[in-house]
């Protein structure tokens, strides 16, 4: 998406999970319901699970890359997911374990890095693919860090506001002088509330904003500590709905249309991988599909590639619902992959209005849909 962390002594709001959220986004690091990560893109901590090193056979036929050129052996992939395993990366689990990947030739290995590590892997080449936030692909790419998003994984950008109905809050304008918990000024959560705060021709001097380092944001906002709080749509406001609270969520997509988590490698590699990467991308988005139509096969793999998520089923599926939504956005399951084009051209002016791009970049140079299917 993306990825959150733990908050700790805060109860049942403060089980884990993630898109992936800078401006980027985002993403970064909140803390997951049920031990659920956020759309892979989000600061936070990494932390070791005993699925992190879990891998999946996988690979793509034709394959031109270095590793299997003129053999049969199977391509090796690298891919960074979210900082701890969750349901909303089911599509990996659900391609890996029916043996999407192994029939395309890949022979896939997951690994688990919060967003602003990833980025920086998949550009020296250390990770083959990883799930990262458009957010922070944009001032990664104007630093220098030679990396592309290759397709979208997220159309909905999963980084909201969100404040209980009593609250009273129901648009961004309603956020004039309210108190508002955010984990910091920085990555996709604060660049999605200055666009949304900009619609309403706000700015956050005109809120008294909270800092909850640590990402409890969502009791704060429980024990009515604060008004409302930036989160995840397939986060927070799931665990407070679980927990019987009733929320209004804010989103910025109407406003400025942020580009979500989705999948990113590195120049080097897409020249020395492409067939491979290509048919990952394909097999992943043939499991977003399946899942989209049948979710409880994506609960089972989830459950399967880590045990552990089990344990509350149905909470489970409520937070892969919000993620399923959030990959469709406005559109449907036969978008899934593709790349809105004009919406990263209005994403980098945005961006380049807030002063967080260091160098001028280009659509061309931060996204490369030819690895999609046609």
């Amino acid at each position: 998406m993306s990825s959150p962390s733990p908050s700790p002594a805060r109860g049942r709001l403060n089980t884990t999970i993630v898109f992936l959220a800078t401006v980027a986004v985002v993403v970064v690091a909140a803390a997951l319901l049920l031990s659920n990560g956020r759309p892979g893109a989000s600061p936070s901590p990494s932390t070791a699970s005993p699925s992190e090193q879990a891998s999946a056979s996988v690979a793509s036929p034709g394959s031109t890359s270095s590793a299997s050129a003129g053999s049969n052996q199977p391509t090796e992939l690298t891919v960074g997911l979210g900082y701890i395993p969750s349901v909303q990366f089911a599509p990996f689990y659900l391609a890996a374990q029916a043996g999407y990947y192994a029939d395309a030739g890949l022979d896939v290995k997951f690994e688990n890095k919060i967003d602003p590590d990833l980025i920086t892997l998949v550009g020296q080449g250390s990770i083959d693919v990883g799930l990262a936030d458009g957010t922070s692909v944009i001032p990664a790419v104007s630093q220098g860090i030679p990396v592309r998003y290759l397709a979208t994984v997220y159309r909905a950008f999963p980084s909201i506001v969100f404040a209980k109905t009593t609250s009273g809050i129901t648009k961004a304008a309603d956020l004039k002088g309210r108190q508002l918990g955010i984990p910091g000024r920085y990555g996709s959560s604060w660049i999605m509330l200055q666009a949304l705060l900009k619609s309403a021709d706000l700015t956050p001097d005109d809120l008294d904003i909270v800092e909850y380092p640590d990402f409890g944001q969502a009791a704060a906002v429980q024990q009515g500590a604060v008004d409302a709080a930036t989160g995840f749509v397939n986060n927070e406001p799931v665990q407070l709905e679980q927990n019987g609270v009733e929320v209004n969520v804010l989103t910025v997509d109407q406003f400025v249309p942020l580009p979500g988590p989705g999948l990113i490698a590195g120049t080097k590699t897409i020249e020395s991988k492409r067939d491979a990467i290509a048919a990952f991308i394909s097999a992943t988005i043939q499991a977003m599909q399946e899942i989209e139509a049948d979710p409880a096969q994506g609960l089972q793999a989830a459950t399967d590639a880590e045990p552990t998520l089990a344990e509350k089923p149905e909470a489970q599926r409520a937070v892969l619902d919000a993620t399923i939504a959030a990959w469709k956005g406005s559109g449907d399951s036969t978008s899934f992959g593709t790349i809105d084009r004009e919406a990263w051209s209005k994403s980098i002016s945005f961006m380049n209005g807030l002063g967080l791009v260091k160098e001028p970049v280009t659509v061309d140079g931060l996204v490369d849909d030819s690895l999609l299917g046609g």
